[in-house]
């Protein structure tokens, strides 16, 4: 029997993220008619701690003996467990949120990344306020998401096309210290300014709430990448005004076979769809084709890493294949517009796909990062 393994992380306030990974994972494998391939789990906490990441990884690949590791963790946890996988000559599938952009960007034929794009996202949403007639700007985070260098990214974005950040807010880290009340200051010396928007998860309810409640009417540009828009925390979230926009990794409403399927079937198991289960489902698609790989090349992890780099699926949101020079998939990404329902929260708007990912991406992993650094190892959103 065949066995998969995969490091389940958790988070405060993305409570249901293990279940949904799981899940995930399990439903992408019955679709494809694999029942018989067992799952294993092993729980890292926040991703934070090497070595519990570390054991539990070994524990996987010594105890189970499973074929391929799926886990979702960032690039540097990753690098640390290449030696591992390397030694054991199995291959690690990182699910990678895609908020940090890595010093150099590795390639191992044991590692591969399955990215929802965060970072490119905020890149592209940065390019998409130049193109709206900004050239002004302040990016606005919180301390948790401030850690990640996807700040880097919608900084570099804007100002590589010709903008300017003219200031900077962060917020607190929690409910009571949370503020955007120093923006009305930093918009009244600079007008006409976008709001670069870096936040996930409740902050993005607290977020939303404060611009409502200090901008009303004002309909101030905000511009969020895929984290910042993700339905799952839309739909609790009040609606602030109708100009806000930004680059989304995936949406219910994408018309297409694969998403309605993934949606029935994720709806059906008595979990919301949302960016994790869509990940891991995708990741069922990876993992099939590495174990397929293993029997055709018996288990020669660079011929399996050959296949993988030419390998192509139709997922939910859309046709996913892997660049070559880094190992990281590439996926559609869509421009959106947050609308109001009619409770008074929000819903995304898709607008239209956005051309040329690859060009896009091929210049993220082009940026010299200037001796920025983020010191975070835990997985993206698991506090």
């Amino acid at each position: 029997m065949q066995t998969i393994g995969i490091l389940l992380a958790r988070s405060t306030y993305y409570q249901s993220i293990s279940f949904d990974l799981y899940e995930g994972l399990r439903s992408g494998l019955k679709h494809l008619g694999k029942n018989e391939i067992r799952i294993v789990t092993e729980n890292i906490g926040f991703g934070a701690d090497k070595q519990q990441c570390y054991r539990s990884a070994e524990k996987l690949l010594l105890d189970e003996n499973v074929s391929v590791v799926i886990a979702y963790i960032g690039h540097r946890m990753a690098q640390l467990l290449r030696p591992l996988f390397l030694a054991a000559n199995k291959m690690l599938i990182v699910l990678d949120a895609g908020a940090n952009v890595p010093q150099e960007w590795p390639t191992c034929p044991n590692i591969f990344y399955h990215s929802l794009h965060n970072s490119l996202g905020a890149s592209i949403a940065a390019k998409q306020a130049i193109n709206d007639g900004y050239t002004s700007a302040g990016m606005v985070t919180g301390y948790y998401d401030g850690g990640y260098l996807h700040t880097y990214s919608i900084s570099k974005g804007f100002e590589e096309n010709g903008g300017k950040i003219s200031f900077n807010h962060a917020t607190g880290y929690k409910t009571e210290d949370f503020t955007v009340a120093p923006l009305k200051e930093h918009l009244e010396n600079f007008p006409n300014s976008a709001l670069l928007s870096l936040f996930s998860g409740d902050f993005v309810h607290w977020y939303f709430k404060g611009i409502k409640n200090s901008f009303e009417g004002q309909n101030i540009p905000v511009y969020l990448p895929p984290f910042g828009l993700d339905e799952m925390m839309l739909a609790d979230a009040e609606y602030p005004g109708n100009n806000i926009k930004g680059i989304a990794a995936w949406s219910k409403k994408i018309e297409s076979n694969e998403n309605k399927t993934f949606i029935e079937i994720i709806n059906a198991a008595g979990r919301t769809p949302n960016l994790f289960s869509l990940l891991s489902w995708e990741s069922a698609f990876i993992a099939l084709k590495v174990i397929e790989l293993i029997d055709q090349s018996k288990n020669n992890m660079t011929q399996i890493a050959s296949g993988l780099q030419s390998f192509t699926f139709k997922s939910p949101r859309g046709t996913i294949y892997f660049d070559s020079k880094t190992n990281t998939s590439i996926s559609p990404l869509y421009h959106v517009s947050v609308i109001s329902t009619t409770e008074g929260k929000c819903e995304l708007q898709l607008e239209n796909m956005t051309n040329d990912v690859q060009e896009h991406f091929d210049n993220l992993i082009t940026h010299d990062l200037n001796n920025s650094s983020s010191a975070w190892y835990n997985s993206y959103t698991c506090i």
